[in-house]
This record gives C-alpha cells, structure tokens and sequence, in this order.
C-alpha cells in the first residue's frame, strides 16, 4: 500500500514544483496565476482531513435530498394515480402502503424474536458478514499473491497459494449454507403464512363466502397455492440480495477510502451518478410494456378459454376457420409485442453492461492508478515517507482493484433489486389483499357487486337490508323462519319474509318454480348465506344434514364416501365397523359395490367411476351413517328408480330423521305431512299436505285443463267451419 503522506513535506514538495518544473515547462501562466495555484495547493494540504470529512458530508446530505425527492416523487404519482383510478389503488407501488403490508405479512412470516425463523435470519445474516470478511481477506491474498510473484518470491508464492487454499474451504461452506439458510427461510415463511391463511379459510365456512358472499377474490386458490409461495421465496431472496450488496459496497468503500483516499471514492461516486442518471434517461418503459404483454396474453389465453367453453357450438356451426384466425391475430399480436420488447431489452442490457461492467470499471482502474503514477511526479518523493517498491505498488494495484471490482458488482447488484423489490410489492399486496378479503368475511362484511335487477330489487326493500342482520338460535329440536327475508347475496329479494315452524315428525315438502328461493332458504338454514333480517331458530349444524342433486364425493377410500366428514378414528369412535357399513348399503341396494371396487380400502377417482345413480346411493348411505335430526333433501333422488326410493324415504323416517325435501315427485308427497309452496312472485303458502287430497285435485286440475284445451280447438274448428259455409 502506499504509504502515508507528510503534510509538511507535501506542500513543500508541491511548492518547489510550481517554482521549478512549472516555470520551465508551462510558459503561459502567469506569475500572479501561479502564486495563487502555490495558495491553493498549500491551503488543500494542510486542510485535507476538513476536505474530506466536508466531502462526506456533502455526499450524505446528497443522499438524503436524493431519498427526499423520491419519496415526495412516490407521494405524488400515489395521488396522481388515486385521483385517476378514483381512489382505488391499481398496482403495487413502493409507498406507504407497501410498508404497512410487509409490516403485517412479516409478523406472521416471523413470530417473534425467539422464534426458529428470527434466529435463521441472524444466523443469515452472520454468514453474510462472514462473507464479506472473507472477501476481504481473499482480495488482500490475491493482492500479495501478486507481489510475490512480480518480485520472484517463490516462497512466498506458495505460502500464498497454501493460504488461498486454505480460504476455499470456509468460503465454499459459507457460500453452501447461505443457500441452505435462505431456502429453508422461504420454507419456513411458507409454512407460517399458510397455516395462518388455512385457520382463516377453512374455518367457519369462509372458504365458500369468498367466492359466493364476496367479488373482491376471485382466485383464492392460486393466492394460496401460488402467490404465498412466490411471497415466500421473494421475501427470503429479497434480504440476501439487499443485505449483501449494502454491506458489500459500505466495506470495501470503507477499504478503498482508507488506500485511496475520500477524494478518489468522491469521484468515482460522481461518475457513478452522472452514469445512472443517464441510465434512468435511456431506460425503456419497462412497466408499461410488461402490462401490455400481461393484457395480450389475456386476450390470449380468453380467446382458447372461450373455444373450449363453446366448443359444441363452434363444431355444428363449422366455425373452427373462423375460430383460428381470431387466435392467430391475437396471438401475433402478442408475439410483435413480444419481440418489441427483446428488442429493446437488447439495447438496454447492451448500455447497461456497458456503463455497469466497462465504464465503471475502467473509472476504477484510474483511481486504482493514481497513487501509483503520482510517485514519479516531479517532488512527489519527498512527500511520502519511504517510497513504495516495485512489488508493493503491485498488491496495492492488485488489493484495490479487487475491491472496487466488488464493490462495483455490488452496486450493480443494488440497481438489479429494484425489480426483485417492485415483485416483492405486487406479492405483498395480493396476499395482504387475501388476509383482509379473510378477515373481513368471517366478521360478516361482504362487497359484492350489484347491477340490473338486483339493484332495483334492493332499493324496493330498503337501502340497508343487505347490511342488516337478523337472530339466529339455537334451539334443541325444532327449526322456525320468523320473518326472515330471502334475499341473494347481490340482492335479490326472493321472499321478503317468511315464517313457519318444523318440528321433529314434521316432514316438510317444499315445491315451485325455478329461482324463486327453494334453495335460498336452505343455505340460509345451513348457515351458507346470513340472515338479513327477522329470527331463525334451528338446531346446531350437527344435526342438519344436506344432501344435493349432485353429491360431493371426496378423494380416499370407498368407506371415505359413506362416513365422509368423518374419518376412520371418528367412525371407530362411534363404535361402527365396515359390517355396519355393509348393512347401510344393503338399505340402499349397493351392497355389491364393495366387492366390484376392490374393497372398502379402494382408492378411486370415484366421481368419474360410480354412476349418477350409485353417487345418490351413497349420499343416502352417508345420511343413514349420521343419522341427524334433520335432512335437507334438494332433488336427491332423480336418477334412482322410484321403488328404491320409496325404500330410502321409508327407511329415513323409521330412523327418526325429519325430512325438508325438494322434488317434483308426486310419489314423494306420501312421505310428508307439511308444504311450503313458493308462487315465484315473492309469495309462498305454508300449510298441512293431504297427499290423497293433493293428488286428486291435481288429476281434477289436468282434466280440466286438458278439457278445456278441447274446447278451444272445437271453437276454432266451428269458426273454420262457419267462415266456409258463408
């Protein structure tokens, strides 16, 4: 390294060579200019520390007006782009809100201080600063390994080289476990954020709002799947690749200063701004141009989704020519967009190599040189005490090139993050947006979109029914609407109150038309939908069982689909084993699918394996297995035979379970003593059900009907008849 300067000698070095060299090489100052040039040169050397600490300062408070204007420059386009958007934020931005997100996201990645994760990020962040000081170390060896060589030590040679060898073997461990400690962090946030949105969504039936009570999500599925796993990652590879280049550029500038002086680092920090300044002119519009590549893939991917969803159509109407040139227009339009913007990723990267790698660079190898050639200035010798050798001027060359190398990539590593930083915020602001849509929705707050016919609808019944919220008991047995209205989420009112009482024995028929709110009431009565007003009694959801059209049937075993939710535990808990089960079936008659499906241990894609039949089948064997006081039946029965059904409906009532049954049927109306009838107007009829009774006037009612229809077509024939005659 070079060594130290002598203030005193210094100034007297630089004087005697303004006298001399100056006055015989320069013959155009003059003596004034050069008595003041004497005064300057002399004033810098016996102030150099002050210049230097001033040259810190000014470079700090640099850095604040620059951080100042960005901030007042994120401030104004947040508002600029509210005001345009109407107050709703469009995209993810680097503001305060961003904060606030990875504030809340990172307490649940990170559960305090004395959790596993927190102690795996200090344990990261010591392999970070033991990486850098290894850096270090290993740019002084190769400096030294250097000199050794320039000056024919050949012991020295290779006790470096032992060294540098020695050095691989923690700097490849160091390198190895940092990457095992950011991968097993992204595991671990992970693990956390999903857990924690699992206990908000898969609780309370919040899984089902979100996508039928709420329009804020869409794609729950892929924000759990996807974007919580991409956060993960983002935010694991986002601390080493902020942290690591911080603390990079903070020690081998502190090197660098220390070897060439404040001045030297003040200078190529100038050119370094000058650089990026220019880079930041030059950039292309980057944001702008993915956006328009993510809205032609769009149009892209809608244009196939659009195909398949009008497939059958498409065929009769021999459509597919048509049908391939929409995809292939909107298709290359996405590829001469595509290619616009490789193009122009081209010339950026081009410039950015450039300035980055070569022009940096090369401003680094002067300020590396400079203490070098300035020995041999004229004077120079008698202001340092000793003047370096031949080999030192090689390892100090060596050591600082190294070093600003370094630090250079560790700038250009800080400029790169800015991306990695503008994802992080978009996955931030997709999760934190799951979070809230969650946390609002098991509090009963739901934004759903209300246009047409809804929105009239609501206006008729009052502005804030759809905020309102009625009672809800829970009785021991019996299930009573006390002026609850039926109204749909984007609210349509149905029915705007309805009242009647079910007891255990009262089997209820309930009939007419389509959308007029069959199924309404029971997802209110399951608890699908709130209760927007008046009071429900029903008993807890246990004992209400509901058994659709079409029945979900779970992925595991055969004896999965009969107990299902329970599992093998609850069942033997119950004290039921695979003979009651048999028994069970034997009811329903499909005591053969255990045989014919390989047992009751079978694993079967079994939506796609058992029939429409055998799906119903089993949806009353799983009703028979729970035996609960009440079953909501919608249409259950459809695709069996009517003598299996009339043994299902018998067997459920011999089994004490009150049946709320939705059909057509007339053969069902036997099984009930009570009907709700809906009028599709918004009205209904609550009353005792004679079946005899109803189906006697139905059959009066048709013969009337058909009667009539004979009478039309004879009045008709009469005026055919009498218009001829005349």
């Amino acid at each position: 390294m070079v060594a130290a300067v002598n203030p005193d000698m210094f100034v007297g070095a630089v004087v005697d060579r303004i006298q001399n060299a100056l006055y015989q090489r320069v013959h155009g100052f003059k003596r004034r200019q050069l008595v003041v040039l004497t005064k300057a040169v002399v004033l810098y050397a016996r102030h150099q520390k002050n210049i230097r600490r001033s040259i810190v300062v000014l470079v700090c408070i640099g850095l604040l007006s620059r951080l100042r204007q960005m901030i007042k420059l994120t401030i104004s386009q947040r508002k600029l782009t509210d005001a345009k958007s109407g107050g709703s934020r469009q995209k993810a931005q680097l503001d305060r809100q961003f904060f606030e997100n990875m504030r809340r996201l990172v307490g649940i990645a990170i559960p305090g201080l004395l959790s596993k994760e927190f102690g795996m990020l200090v344990a990261h962040t010591v392999l970070l600063v033991f990486r850098t000081f290894l850096s270090v170390v290993v740019a002084t060896l190769d400096g030294q390994i250097v000199s050794s060589l320039v000056r024919l030590r050949g012991r020295e040679f290779l006790v470096g080289i032992a060294k540098w060898m020695g050095m691989a073997v923690p700097a490849t461990l160091t390198n190895s476990l940092l990457g095992y400690v950011q991968t097993m962090l992204a595991i671990r946030f992970r693990q956390n954020l999903t857990e924690h949105v699992h206990a908000k969504y898969l609780a309370n039936n919040t899984y089902y709002a979100v996508g039928n009570l709420d329009d804020r999500i869409k794609n729950a599925d892929q924000l759990i799947a996807v974007d919580v796993a991409k956060f993960a990652s983002s935010l694991a590879e986002i601390y080493s690749n902020l942290a690591k280049p911080t603390l990079d550029a903070f020690v081998y500038n502190v090197q660098l200063a220390r070897s060439l002086g404040v001045e030297s680092l003040f200078g190529i920090m100038v050119i370094i701004q000058a650089s990026m300044g220019m880079l930041r002119v030059l950039t292309p519009p980057f944001g702008q141009l993915v956006a328009q590549e993510q809205r032609l893939e769009g149009d892209f991917y809608f244009a196939h989704s659009r195909l398949i969803e009008n497939a059958e159509e498409i065929a009769l109407y021999r459509g597919h020519e048509a049908e391939k040139r929409t995809i292939s227009r909107r298709y290359m339009r996405l590829v001469r967009h595509v290619n616009r913007v490789f193009r122009l990723n081209v010339f950026y990267g081009m410039l950015e190599d450039f300035v980055v790698k070569y022009f940096w660079g090369a401003a680094g190898l002067v300020a590396c040189a400079a203490p070098v050639f300035a020995e041999r200035l004229p004077g120079a010798q008698r202001a340092v005490q000793g003047a370096s050798t031949f080999g030192d001027r090689t390892r100090d060359f060596i050591t600082n090139r190294r070093l600003l190398l370094s630090g250079s990539d560790a700038l250009g590593r800080m400029m790169y993050s800015y991306r990695e930083i503008v994802e992080l915020a978009g996955f931030a602001e997709r999760v934190t947006e799951l979070l809230t849509v969650l946390d609002d929705v098991s509090s009963g707050n739901y934004v759903k979109a209300r246009v047409g016919k809804s929105a009239k609808s609501l206006a008729d019944s009052g502005p804030d029914i759809i905020s309102q919220r009625g009672q809800v008991i829970e009785s021991v047995d019996d299930v009573e609407f006390i002026k609850v209205p039926i109204v749909s989420p984007n609210g349509d009112v149905l029915v705007e109150q309805l009242s009647f009482h079910v007891t255990p024995g009262r089997h209820l028929l309930i009939v007419g038309p389509n959308g007029c709110g069959k199924s309404s009431m029971f997802r209110i009565l399951g608890g699908l939908w709130p209760v927007y007003g008046g009071t429900l009694r029903k008993p807890s959801m246990s004992q209400i069982f509901y058994i659709p059209q079409r029945p979900y049937l779970p992925i595991g075993t055969l004896r999965d689909q009969i107990i299902y939710p329970d599992n093998a535990a609850d069942m033997a808990q119950k004290g039921i084993v695979d003979a009651d089960l048999l028994d069970i079936l034997r009811v329903v008659q499909l005591e053969t699918i255990v045989e014919r499906e390989g047992g009751w241990d079978a694993v079967k894609p079994w939506r796609d394996a058992l029939s429409g039949g055998d799906k119903q089948r089993i949806a009353m064997a799983r009703l028979f297995y729970h035996r609960p006081q009440y079953a909501i039946m919608d249409e259950c029965t459809s695709t069996v035979s009517m003598d299996v059904e009339k043994i299902m409906y018998t067997h459920a009532t011999q089994l004490g379970i009150t049946l709320l049954t939705v059909s057509h049927r007339q053969s069902l109306w036997q099984y009930h003593n009570y009907i709700l009838q809906y009028d599709g107007q918004g009205g209904y009829m609550f009353s005792k059900l004679d079946p005899a009774r109803r189906i006697a006037l139905m059959e009066e009612k048709q013969q009337i009907e058909q009667e009539l229809a004979l009478i039309r077509d004879m009045e008709a024939r009469l005026g055919e008849l009498e218009s001829q005659s005349v």
